[in-house]
Parts: structure tokens; sequence; C-alpha cells
């Protein structure tokens, strides 16, 4: 098993015909993701990758039977494009899109909340589930078959997530890119608790930053639940100073608790393994698994 997406998915992209969407779109293609077509607003009944291009998200799943969307449309447009996928009820959204505005992504959030469908993102780097589908823009080079699930609020660090389990002999399940934004639909405990469901899985890498409470929320219920599995955990951003935009839109330390400190004394105190850097993961997980 694994989560979210795996070799049976049947992955749709919106904004397909794009440059950014043509692009990742060659290189899911390329790593053996099942694409079945594309969705671009005017351009239905054309091909593009040799796969089928749609008008709407309805349209494509009668078509393609599609369960998973990536999304690669404008961030003025973005918002719209959920909802369509929300409303055609497909299973797995992923928005890779930065700079949705936050007044948007209340709407999707509302949307969203008692329907089937389930959003990673926006600006993430996806999901993969190694040697079965990569849907996301991450190196999938880097990701090798395995028992650790990683969830990370940083692309950039899933990748050397995923470099460490695997040069320490690990390897993935499935890596989850929730996305830097102060609103994205999947939040870290969201993820921890499917992992924690995922029988494939038999140990968590959770990698947060300064900024919301989204750590320290999944530790105290990892801590209630039993810490059935080891949880690596660390924390980016233990030198940013208090106020400070720090990359990502959600990185700013608002209140004391949350610095990079104060978070990493939580998942301390709820029984998580936590590390100081980044390069220390492998070794942690050696000690645990």
């Amino acid at each position: 098993m694994s989560v979210l997406v795996n070799k049976d998915s049947r992955v749709i992209i919106q904004g397909f015909t794009g440059s950014e969407g043509t692009f990742h779109a060659s290189q899911m293609i390329n790593y053996g993701t099942n694409i079945v077509g594309g969705v671009t607003p005017g351009k239905g009944g054309s091909s593009h990758l040799n796969k089928p291009v749609f008008s709407t998200v309805q349209n494509a799943k009668y078509n393609t039977n599609a369960n998973v969307s990536i999304i690669f449309v404008p961030p003025a447009f973005a918002a719209d494009a959920i909802l369509e996928s929300i409303d055609a009820k497909i299973e797995v959204i992923i928005a890779i899109t930065e700079g949705i505005p936050i007044s948007d992504m209340i709407k999707v959030k509302s949307h969203i909340k008692d329907k089937k469908s389930t959003l990673i993102g926006p600006n993430c780097p996806g999901v993969i589930t190694p040697e079965e589908a990569k849907v996301g823009i991450m190196p999938g080079f880097v990701f090798k078959k395995g028992n650790v699930g990683i969830v990370s609020k940083s692309g950039t660090l899933t990748y050397e997530a995923a470099d460490q389990v695997v040069k320490s002999g690990f390897g993935i399940s499935t890596a989850i890119g929730i996305g830097g934004d102060p609103i994205v639909g999947t939040s870290t405990l969201d993820a921890i608790k499917l992992f924690m469901k995922d029988e494939e899985t038999k140990g968590i890498v959770m990698i947060g930053e300064i900024g919301g409470n989204y750590e320290a929320e999944a530790a105290k219920w990892i801590l209630k639940n039993g810490n059935k599995k080891p949880v690596v955990g660390f924390i980016a951003g233990q030198t940013a100073p208090p106020g400070k935009r720090m990359g990502h839109a959600g990185a700013i330390i608002g209140g004391k608790n949350d610095t990079a400190a104060a978070k990493m004394k939580i998942m301390e105190n709820c029984g998580l393994h936590v590390i100081q850097s980044p390069a220390k993961i492998g070794n942690k997980l050696e000690e645990v698994l």
C-alpha cells in the first residue's frame, strides 16, 4: 500500500497545454505516471503529448475515468480550477500553483469541507509514490521505494529528506509536500493520519517550519494516539527573526509557539525523535527503525 497516489491512479493535468503543464507532464509521463489526459478550456478535442485534451474537468473525468488531478493554472484562475475538480468529484487534487490569493483559498476550504475530495497544496511539490506514480514537480530519481513516509511543508527539504532516507538504506512509501501557504488543503496531521493507517509505512519523517500550529497539532495527536510508529521530526527556520516572512507565505513567527525552538520542544515532549539538522534524518532513522 501507499497513500493518495499509486500505479492505478488515473491522472489528468489542469493547465495541460501551458509551458509549466507541458514540461512537468512530460516528466511525469517519462516517470511512468498514468497520465490519461489534460484540461485546457477551449482546447477540447485536440491532443497534446499524445494525450487527449478536454475543455472541462467533468468532460475529462467522463471520458478517462480520472481520479487524480494536478493543477498548473496561473494563480488568478487556480482556485476556480480546484473548485471545478471538487465539483467533478476528483478524489485527489494536487495544486502546484504558488501565489493563489488567500481570499480565494478561504472559499476553496469552505467548499471542500463536506466533499469527498482531498486537496494537497497549493504551493507544493506534489505527491510521489516511488516507482509507481509521481504527481508533482519533484526530481523522481531521488525517491526509491520503501517503508518510510515523508510529510513536509518545504519542497526542497522533501527531496533532501528522501535522499537521506535512501542513503541510509531505507526507501519511501509515499512523500507528500503539503505546501507552504497559510491555507492548504491537507495539514501535517492529515498526512500523518494517512501514514499511521498505511500498513506499508513503518516510520515517518515530518518536516515543518516556523509559523502556524500544524506541527504541534500533529505531535499532540501522535502522543494521544500512542506513538504507534516512530516519527523523526525537523523544523526549518531555527535562526529566523520574529515577524519576518521566510520564503513561504505561511513561514512567519507570529507568537511564541511559532518559533522553531518552541515547536521542537513540543514535538520532543510528545515522543517524536527531533533532529537539529536535516543531515541527521538518515542517522536517526537507523536508530529508531
